[in-house]
């Protein structure tokens, strides 16, 4: 009976330790993150397109006549036309003058669309029913890329009359979904002409760094990537994958790697809001924190002489002010005796209440004593 009991027992214990196993291999490949999640080869980069145009269409809510830009900016697109027409003749609240901007992605081929953002420069009230039109949208180059135009879509409106105004959002910007159509493709330069890419973090640190390569190395080979720096991981495209670069790429980013990360906490005192990681560290530290609520209370009563007989004219009701004050002082110490964690802190002064600004405050004490091991962001 007692063999079978030992057997019996060691075979849970056995299955238990499987299951541990198998919960901390579960929970350690949860923490993995995908080599693209982490950054980018270099070379991958957004280019800003930006222009002046004017839109038209509005309801005499644009520009008003003694706007020179907005005169000047109709009379050489009406110039354009065959039409001589003077600033000095122009007086119209129907258009406004607006700065369009777009983003070109990597690997832009001509007549893709891209959605454009207008915004009004003048002294405008609405754009809501305008149209823009053609506006050529030019790079940091001085050279135009994509050219926009077409009917604004604006999440807002204004009307007013007779001093009412009626307001929602912000009437003066507006968006073009698609309405830029790129001229001039862009290609962005991944390889090097030795072959070689470099991988940049989003985050730069050192561990993360030589854990990519290490991960790069394990799949296609030792000594094919090398951490320069805290940021940049660079890798020699293997003679194998040279004709097949972009399934190189995809696999490359489909390596994942247990990234490394600082101990920091983000405190947002306009929202009174506070996020750390769980893991963040502090020290044995003891805390009080007091409060002081002070309150003053006004009673007015009125007083009735006793005898209205024949006293004067003197004798009158009267009303007397009792000013009543009250102190009252709450000292709540809290005291962590060994090493905790913000998390755990944070938690046990939401159980007594504490104001989420105050936790702000104690953090920031906690920060000053030395006792926080971690990076404290104030935003």
């Amino acid at each position: 009976m007692q063999r079978r009991i030992k057997a019996w027992a060691g075979a849970a214990l056995r299955g238990w330790l499987l299951a541990a196993m198998a919960c901390t291999g579960t929970l350690a490949s949860a923490e993995a993150v995908r080599v693209k999640d982490l950054g980018k080869l270099q070379g991958w980069r957004e280019n800003a397109l930006v222009g002046t145009g004017i839109v038209t269409g509005l309801a005499g809510t644009g520009d008003s006549p003694s706007n020179r830009g907005t005169r000047q900016a109709l009379s050489n697109a009406m110039s354009q036309f065959n039409l001589n027409i003077g600033p000095d003749q122009i007086q119209s609240r129907n258009v406004a003058v607006v700065m369009v901007s777009a983003t070109l992605s990597p690997f832009s081929r001509e007549g893709d669309t891209l959605d454009v953002t207008v915004n009004s420069v003048g002294d405008a009230r609405s754009l809501v029913g305008g149209s823009l039109v053609l506006t050529g949208l030019k790079a940091a180059n001085g050279r135009v890329y994509a050219l926009a135009q077409g009917p604004l879509s604006v999440g807002g409106y204004r009307y007013d009359a007779n001093g009412n105004v009626v307001q929602k959002n912000h009437p003066t910007v507006g968006s073009v979904p698609g309405g830029a159509t790129v001229e001039v493709g862009v290609s962005a330069q991944m390889v090097s002409e030795n072959h070689q890419m470099t991988f940049v973090l989003n985050e730069p640190d050192y561990t993360t760094a030589n854990r990519v390569a290490e991960a790069i190395n394990r799949r296609y080979g030792a000594g094919l990537a090398q951490a320069r720096d805290a940021s940049g991981i660079e890798l020699l495209v293997p003679e194998a994958q040279r004709r097949q670069l972009v399934a190189f790429v995809a696999g490359l980013e489909s390596i994942t790697v247990e990234p490394d990360r600082r101990a920091k906490v983000v405190v947002n005192e306009r929202t009174g809001t506070v996020v750390s990681g769980g893991d963040v560290r502090i020290s044995k530290v003891a805390i009080s924190h007091g409060d002081l609520k002070l309150s003053v209370r006004n009673e007015t009563a009125a007083s009735q002489p006793y005898f209205l007989g024949e006293a004067g004219d003197g004798v009158r009701t009267a009303l007397v002010t009792n000013t009543r004050v009250d102190v009252e002082e709450r000292n709540g110490p809290g005291f962590v005796t060994g090493s905790t964690t913000v998390a755990d802190l944070v938690q046990t002064l939401a159980r007594l209440k504490t104001p989420t600004r105050d936790i702000i405050s104690i953090l920031r004490a906690v920060k000053a004593a030395g006792a926080l091991h971690a990076e404290l962001l104030i935003q």
